[in-house]
C-alpha cells in the first residue's frame, strides 16, 4: 500500500536498525504504550514476533527508504480497551522526527482502505491515552469517533497510570478519495 510519501510492507528483520533509531527514543514508546527499545537485538524480536502478523506493517519514508514507524491492526495491538472481542483494535506510531507531518493520518487512511476494500470488517477501535491528543487527532481526521468510554490498561506501559480515550470506525468509510 502506498501513497506519494509513504510505503506501508510487512517488516523484515533487516529494519530492524531502524526500528531501534526511533523506538528507542524515551519519547516515542510511551506515547502509544510500549516501553523504550533497549537494543538492535530487541528490536529485531519485536519484528519477529509482534509485529510478524499479516496485519501489522512497517511505515516507509519513500523518499529515503528508511522505516520511520508502525502501523496495524490485530494481535499487534492487543490491548485491554473495552470493546467486543471480535472487534479489532488499530495502533500506530512514528519516530519523533516525523510528528506533526500528517504521516499517521495517511497511514491510518491506507489501513482503513485495506480494511474496507480487502475484509469485511465492520468497525475498528482504537484509544489514545488523553496525554497524547495528537493521537486521537489522527483517528478523528480518518472518520473515528468518540465512544465516551475511557479506561485504564495495566498491559501497556504507563497504562494504569494514565486514563486511554476509545474511539471506534464503523462502515461505511467516507474519507476513502481523501488521501488513501
Amino acid at each position: 500500500m502506498e501513497t506519494s510519501r509513504l510505503l506501508l510492507r510487512h517488516w523484515q528483520e533487516s529494519d530492524a536498525n531502524d526500528l531501534y533509531r526511533y523506538a528507542s527514543d524515551t519519547e516515542t514508546g510511551p506515547r502509544a504504550g510500549w516501553p523504550p527499545h533497549t537494543s538492535v537485538e530487541e528490536s529485531r524480536e519485536i519484528i519477529r514476533t509482534v509485529f510478524n502478523h499479516p496485519t501489522t506493517w512497517a511505515i516507509v519514508w519513500k523518499e529515503t527508504g528508511e522505516v520511520i514507524g508502525a502501523i496495524g491492526y490485530g494481535p499487534s495491538c492487543n490491548c485491554s480497551l473495552p470493546v467486543p472481542e471480535e472487534e479489532p483494535i488499530v495502533g500506530y506510531w512514528i519516530g519523533k522526527p516525523y510528528w506533526g507531518k500528517g504521516i499517521c493520518t495517511e497511514a491510518l487512511l491506507l489501513v482503513l482502505k485495506y480494511v474496507c476494500q480487502q475484509t469485511s470488517i465492520p468497525s475498528l477501535a482504537s484509544g489514545h491515552f488523553t496525554d497524547n491528543p495528537a493521537s486521537g487527532r489522527v483517528m478523528e481526521k480518518c472518520g473515528f469517533l468518540p465512544t465516551g468510554d475511557f479506561c485504564y490498561d495495566n498491559s501497556l506501559y504507563g497504562g494504569s497510570q494514565r486514563p486511554i480515550r476509545v474511539l471506534r470506525w464503523k462502515r461505511p468509510f467516507p474519507h476513502l478519495g481523501k488521501q488513501a
